[in-house]
C-alpha cells in the first residue's frame, strides 16, 4: 500500500537571516529537503582510486596522493604558489595562480596531499594548474562511489552542496506513494533510484548516466511526467465545475454583419475554427482554446468574428497583446471591422494616463465599451468588466506566466468564468501540445491566405555587408521598403540602443535622400506610434529597429528584412522576424548578417532558416535545438517545468502516465495530491497560466 502524504516541513527562518550558502540554496529554489534530494548531479568525477604520479600522461585527468616537498611563494611573472608533490614513483608540480594563506597551511612541507586536475607538459616537467586538493592522512579512505558534481553558483561550493544534498537525502520524505501495479515493469524505488543517481557505482558504464537510459533515471522520469499529467488533469476536472456564459450568434448578428463586411473571403482552414471556437463557446462551460497559425494566416480575423459573437450575445470581450504596438495594430483592424457596426472599441495601455484613461475605465465598467483591446494594463486592479463574456491573449508565450495567472484570477473575480481563447504565432508540435496542454483544446490553421508570395532567406557574414547595403539601395529606388533589425546586446537595454543608434546613422549616411527612420524600446509610446505610422504610410523608406516589431507589424511594401547579428536570434524569433515581410505581393527577400564563428547551436539555427518557411517544421527543429522549457517559454517563470524528461525521447513514458493518471486520481486520491505535492509544490499553478 503507498504510504501517507509526508507530513509539512517546519518553518523556516526568515530570509534574512540565513547564511550566505542557505540564501544560495533558495536563490536555486532548493527549499525543501526533496527540492535537494532531486537536484541531481550534472557529471561524476571518479575520486575512487589513485594513479601513481610516475606513470601519468600528458592530458589525463587523474588523482594523486603524496607528500609535500616543496612549497613556495614565485613573483617573477605574477605571485603564484608553486608546490612540489611526490610519491614512491615520481613528483608533480601544483600550480596555483590564485592562493590563501589557508591553501599555504594546507600545502606545507611535509604533509600528506591528495590532488585531482588535468596533467599537462610544463617547463620543468609534468603540473596540474588550480587542482583540487586536500590534506589526507594514511588511513584516510578512497570513496567507493562516483563523486557528484552538481549544478551550483559562485557563491555555493560544491562541498557545501554535497553535503546539504546527502543530509537532504537521508530526511527527505521518499516513500513509495504510488501503487506497484500503476508503475512501469522493471524500475526502483524513488529512494533507490535517487541514491543511485547521487552516488553510482565506479564500475558502472557512464554513458547509461549520461543519455538518461537507466532504469533509475526512468523511475524519475516517470514520476515527473506523472505528477504533470494529474496537475493537468486536476485542473481540467476543476474547470469542468464551472460555469460560463452561453454565446450563441444570432441569425444577422454582428458575427454575421461582420463576416459580410469583410473585403476578403475566409480560407477553409479560418473556416473551420471558426465554427470550432463557436462550438465552445455555445457551451455552458468555459472554453480553454489556443488558436495557432503561421505568421500571417489570419488569426485576428478569427479572433474578432469570436469577439462579435460574444458581443451579440450581450456580454464584452477584452484582446490582451504583449506590446503596444502589437495591441495598436489589432486596435486600428478591430476598430476599422467593428465601429461601422456600431461597436464601441476602448483602448488600455500603460502608455495611456489621466482623464483619457479614466474615461475609458469608466466605459469598461458601465458596459458602453464592448471589446477592450489593450497590453497588460487590461488586468491591472483599477480595471472593472460589467459583463466579460470572452478573454483573448495573443501571442499568449511572450506574456511571462505571472501575467497570464493574474489574467486568470482576474476573470474568477465574477459568478460566471468567461471563455478564454490564446493565440499564438509560434506553432506548437503536437508532443508538445500533447504534454504541456493536456487541458486546453488547440485549433490550427494550416494554409496561408492566397496572394502571399514565398519568402526567400539569405544568410551572409558580417564581411558582405556592403554588399547588402547595395541591395536595400536598389529596392529603395523600386519604391519598395525595407526594415533592419539590430538585436539585443548582452542582455543591455542601454548598449542594444547604442548599437541601434549607431546602425541609424551609418544607414542614413549610406543611403543619402532616403527617409531612414529609427524604433527601440526607450522611445515613447507616442513617437513609436508617429514613426510606425511614417513607416506603415510609404513616408519611410527604411526601419532601423530592435526586436520590439518581432510581432504583428504589418507593412505590405516591405520587401526586404536584414537582421544583424542573427546568431544571437532563437529560432521562432527569426521566424517571427522573418513573417514581418513577404505579407504583400511583392517577392520578398530575409538578410541573415552573422558574425562568425559560429556555434553548433546558431549553425543549426541559421541552416533551419535558410531551409524552410513552414512555421511548424521551425518550431519542430526549435525543440530539437533548445528543449522544450525554453521553447514553451517556460523560462518566464524561473522553472522549467520538465527537467528530467525529454518529449522528444520519452514519449512511451508520457503515454503511460497519461494512461495511469486517471486511475490514480480515481482510485487513490491521497497518493495523487502527495505526488503534485512533492514533484510540483507551488509550480502546479504554473501548468495552468
Amino acid at each position: 500500500m503507498p504510504s501517507p502524504p509526508p507530513a509539512p516541513a517546519a518553518p523556516k527562518p526568515p530570509h534574512d537571516k540565513l547564511s550566505a550558502p542557505a540564501r544560495a540554496l533558495r536563490k536555486l529554489g532548493l527549499a525543501r529537503d526533496i527540492d535537494l534530494a532531486l537536484h541531481l548531479p550534472m557529471r561524476y568525477v571518479d575520486e575512487t582510486c589513485l594513479t601513481p604520479i610516475g606513470s601519468l600522461r600528458d592530458g589525463d585527468t587523474a588523482q594523486v596522493q603524496g607528500t609535500v616537498v616543496e612549497c613556495r611563494v614565485e613573483t617573477r611573472t605574477r605571485r603564484q604558489l608553486v608546490v612540489r608533490l611526490a610519491d614512491d614513483s615520481g613528483e608533480i608540480v601544483l600550480r596555483l595562480l590564485h592562493f590563501y594563506p589557508s591553501n599555504q597551511k594546507t600545502l606545507a612541507v611535509g604533509q600528506r596531499v591528495r590532488a585531482r586536475g588535468e596533467v599537462r607538459g610544463g617547463f620543468f616537467g609534468r603540473e596540474m594548474v588550480h587542482p583540487e586538493f586536500r590534506a589526507v592522512t594514511a588511513e584516510t579512505a578512497l570513496p567507493q562511489a562516483l563523486t557528484p558534481v552538481y549544478p551550483s553558483s559562485a557563491q555555493l561550493p560544491q562541498s557545501y552542496l554535497r553535503k546539504a544534498v546527502a543530509s537532504a537525502l537521508g530526511r527527505a520524505p521518499l516513500g513509495e506513494l504510488l501503487p506497484a501495479d500503476l508503475l512501469p515493469g522493471g524500475l526502483p524505488t524513488l529512494r533507490e533510484a535517487l541514491q543511485f543517481l547521487h552516488h553510482p557505482s565506479p564500475n558502472l558504464p557512464l554513458a547509461t548516466l549520461e543519455d538518461h537510459s537507466h532504469p533509475a533515471w526512468q523511475r524519475l522520469k516517470f514520476e515527473e511526467l506523472l505528477a504533470q499529467q494529474l496537475s493537468q488533469a486536476q485542473a481540467q476536472a476543476a474547470r469542468a465545475t464551472l460555469a460560463a456564459p452561453v454565446l450563441a450568434p444570432r441569425d444577422g448578428g454582428l458575427a454575421a454583419q461582420l463576416l459580410a463586411a469583410l473585403p476578403f473571403d475566409l480560407t477553409a482552414a479560418q473556416q473551420r475554427v471558426t465554427a470550432e471556437i463557436r462550438a465552445d463557446l455555445e457551451r455552458p462551460q468555459p472554453m480553454h482554446r489556443l488558436l495557432q497559425g503561421d505568421v500571417g494566416s489570419g488569426k485576428t480575423v478569427v479572433a474578432a468574428l469570436a469577439a462579435a459573437t460574444a458581443m451579440d450575445a450581450g456580454w464584452q470581450c477584452a484582446l490582451m497583446a504583449p506590446t503596444e504596438i502589437l495591441a495598436e495594430q489589432h486596435f486600428r483592424k478591430l476598430v476599422q471591422w467593428l465601429e461601422p457596426l456600431g461597436v464601441q472599441v476602448a483602448w488600455l495601455t500603460g502608455g495611456r494616463k489621466g482623464k483619457a484613461r479614466q474615461s475609458m475605465v469608466e466605459s469598461v465598467a458601465s458596459g458602453a465599451a464592448r471589446l477592450v483591446v489593450g497590453t497588460h494594463a487590461v488586468i491591472q486592479h483599477d480595471v472593472a468588466f460589467a459583463r466579460l463574456g470572452l478573454a483573448i491573449v495573443d501571442e499568449q508565450h511572450r506574456f511571462g506566466v505571472a501575467q497570464r495567472l493574474a489574467l486568470r484570477q482576474k476573470l474568477e473575480e465574477q459568478a460566471l468564468e468567461p471563455h478564454l481563447l490564446m493565440m499564438s504565432a509560434t506553432p506548437i508540435p503536437r508532443t508538445l501540445a500533447m504534454s504541456y496542454f493536456a487541458d486546453l483544446d488547440v485549433s490550427t490553421i494550416d494554409e496561408l491566405p492566397p496572394g502571399r508570395t514565398p519568402i526567400v532567406t539569405k544568410v551572409f557574414a558580417d564581411n558582405r555587408r556592403e554588399q547588402v547595403v547595395a541591395r536595400i539601395r536598389d529596392e529603395v529606388a523600386r519604391g519598395k521598403q525595407v526594415y533592419w533589425v539590430c538585436p539585443l546586446v548582452e542582455e543591455s537595454e542601454h548598449l542594444d540602443l547604442q548599437n541601434a543608434t549607431a546602425t541609424h546613422a551609418e544607414l542614413g549616411a549610406a543611403l543619402p535622400g532616403a527617409s531612414v527612420g529609427l524604433l527601440h524600446g526607450r522611445m515613447a509610446a507616442a513617437e513609436k506610434a508617429a514613426v510606425m505610422q511614417h513607416f506603415t504610410g510609404g513616408q519611410m523608406q527604411l526601419l532601423v529597429a530592435t526586436t520590439v516589431i518581432e510581432v504583428g507589424v504589418d507593412v505590405p511594401n516591405a520587401s526586404l528584412m536584414v537582421i544583424e547579428h542573427a546568431e544571437r536570434f532563437g529560432l521562432a524569433q527569426l521566424h517571427q522576424l522573418r513573417g514581418r515581410v513577404g505579407r504583400g505581393e511583392v517577392a520578398s527577400v530575409c538578410v541573415l548578417l552573422y558574425t562568425p564563428p559560429l556555434s553548433a547551436t546558431a549553425k543549426a539555427r541559421l541552416k533551419a532558416m535558410a531551409e524552410t518557411n513552414d512555421g511548424f517544421e521551425i518550431a519542430r527543429r526549435d525543440l530539437d535545438i533548445r528543449g522544450p522549457g525554453e521553447f514553451m517559454g517556460a523560462r518566464q517563470s524561473g522553472d522549467a517545468l520538465l527537467r528530467f524528461a525529454d518529449l522528444q525521447t520519452d514519449g512511451a513514458l508520457l503515454q503511460h502516465a497519461r494512461a495511469v493518471a486517471p486511475k490514480l486520481l480515481r482510485e487513490h486520491a491521497q497518493a495523487a495530491a502527495a505526488h503534485v505535492q512533492r514533484w510540483l509544490a507551488g509550480r502546479a499553478e504554473f501548468l495552468k497560466a
